[in-house]
């Protein structure tokens, strides 16, 4: 099994290196805003393009993909919202288990159905414990995902629940707030789970300022994701990027 962008997400971990990546909804960009992007994170130095979202009920999923990876060395990983969200053409896959919640579907039920796709796609699978957290507002994922998300004030409920998918067998860890979070997720519990894992801890939702995304990986988030903000200005992709490289790499071991 290829292990090309895991190893380089544990080996910046290990070097104490922040990493950004830019969230691209599929159905919130054409071809002209692609090529924006895909510019202004060539230009930023941006480190990944997360490529996915809730629903995604557009069909140029591969389209957009392609696009990206024509323009630029970045690697695109996908951020799937269902068992649809698949493509071929992309790096690798967050393969997504919603431990946060109670849902067994999201647990492991549509995993069972897309198993076979996605083994068959051949992109380098990355099981990851996905984590919501509120954010102050009711958020697409925790709709869909029909899960209330962990409240923002329990931080021991998020470290044990992080550290329950580490044990589980996860790669990775994602702490989500969700596309829109009104909030945020705060250091404290950004802190607090990242003590006790090893593995490589991804932060999201409701950052919308440099000094927010410094802060998560000051907290230790080792990659930070954006999405939303940067759809209302894309300016915030220099900004923020240059604040998640600019706190100071801390070797580990």
């Amino acid at each position: 099994m290829k292990q090309a962008i895991y190893h380089q997400f544990t080996e910046r971990k290990q070097l104490g290196k922040k990493s950004f990546a830019v969230l691209i909804d599929p159905d919130k960009v054409d071809t002209a805003a692609i090529e924006q992007l895909v510019s202004l994170g060539i230009d930023a130095k941006v480190d990944y393009f997360f490529v996915g979202g809730s629903l995604v009920i557009s069909s140029h999923l591969d389209e957009c993909i392609q696009q990206i990876k024509a323009s630029c060395n970045i690697p695109v990983i996908l951020f799937p919202g269902s068992p649809s969200q698949v493509s071929k053409y992309a790096d690798a896959l967050l393969y997504l288990s919603l431990i946060s919640g109670r849902n067994p579907e999201l647990l492991i039920g549509q995993h069972v159905i897309s198993a076979p796709f996605v083994k068959k796609s051949g992109l380098e699978i990355m099981p990851t414990g996905y984590m919501v957290i509120d954010g102050g507002a009711p958020t697409t994922v925790s709709y869909i995902s029909n899960a209330t998300p962990i409240p923002a004030d329990k931080n021991e409920i998020a470290m044990c629940t992080a550290m329950a998918g580490e044990m589980l067998g996860m790669k990775l860890i994602y702490m989500d707030a969700g596309s829109g979070a009104k909030r945020p997720i705060n250091e404290l519990m950004i802190e607090k789970v990242a003590k006790h894992i090893e593995v490589p801890l991804i932060v999201g939702g409701g950052i919308t300022e440099p000094e927010k995304a410094y802060l998560n990986c000051k907290a230790g988030a080792d990659v930070i994701v954006v999405g939303n903000a940067i759809e209302k200005d894309l300016s915030l992709i220099k900004e923020i990027s240059h604040a998640v490289h600019g706190v100071a790499g801390i070797k580990i071991g």
